[in-house]
């Protein structure tokens, strides 16, 4: 399966991301990958190529491009739980630095690029995100509802919260099929939190599902973590992929 490490046009510059398609010329529907806080590694293009493998063109970007490039984090960062803290510490100001604004400008960069590709076929794209990733998401497709079919959010936090730029005020936007998979005794995304989002994806008419992946901890996919949760991430792929099947065939 080709899978490229790759210079992309943002915003403000450029960044790494994986570009991974399947076997063949294509051209493949688009799905826009956003990683979790720790950052590209092999866990991110594994799951970037299973994606790929279904018959999707995926692009996976370095997000905090802004603030640093290269492996944001180490192998032990990742299984020790006492160093994943520290880490995740030093990443918080550059989650922080991801305005709406930012989000916005390299999202439509994202997606220009990957209209330019001959690999890429036309059409709305999908978008799914991870942890942050998830927040993340749901703000590019509220940004360009026009751009995205289906927005698939992980374990995701962050999504409602009582500032009045709160990702979930902005769902009204979405025109793509939504899919929020919820941690368990996730302190970012409370039951509360859940509740709020799902009553807002209710009255904007937004063609949703929201479902708790009960005992599978924040960050249940990652399996290069401690928390990764093997019955919750194939329970994961099997929401994502059907979803992206019926939005973007």
């Amino acid at each position: 399966m080709p899978q490229i490490e790759i210079e992309v046009p943002a915003a403000d510059g450029t960044t790494e991301a994986y570009f991974v398609t399947p076997e063949g010329s294509g051209p493949f529907p688009a799905v826009l990958f956003f990683m979790d806080a720790f950052g590209l590694r092999p866990r991110l293009a594994e799951m970037a190529a299973r994606i790929a493998a279904e018959g999707y063109a995926v692009l996976v970007p370095n997000l905090f491009y802004r603030d640093a490039r290269g492996p944001l984090t180490t192998p032990d960062e990742l299984t020790d739980a006492e160093k994943r803290g520290a880490a995740f510490g030093r990443l918080v100001p550059m989650i922080k630095n991801l305005t709406r604004e930012r989000i916005s400008a390299d999202t439509a960069a994202y997606l220009d690029f990957l209209a330019g590709r001959d690999e890429v076929a036309d059409g709305p794209a999908g978008i799914v995100g991870y942890c942050m990733g998830g927040r993340n998401a749901l703000v590019a497709a509220t940004e360009h509802p026009n751009r995205f079919a289906a927005l698939a959010s992980f374990h995701a936090g962050g999504v409602v919260t009582d500032e009045p730029d709160s990702p979930h005020l902005a769902i009204p936007n979405l025109t793509a099929e939504v899919y929020f998979g919820h941690a368990d005794n996730d302190g970012s995304m409370t039951p509360e939190q859940i509740k709020a989002l799902e009553i807002t994806l209710a009255e904007a008419g937004v063609e949703y599902t929201s479902e708790l992946y009960e005992g599978a901890s924040h960050g249940f996919t990652m399996s290069d973590t401690p928390v990764h949760h093997p019955e919750a991430e194939q329970r994961h792929w099997a929401a994502l992929l059907p979803l992206l099947g019926r939005r973007l065939s």
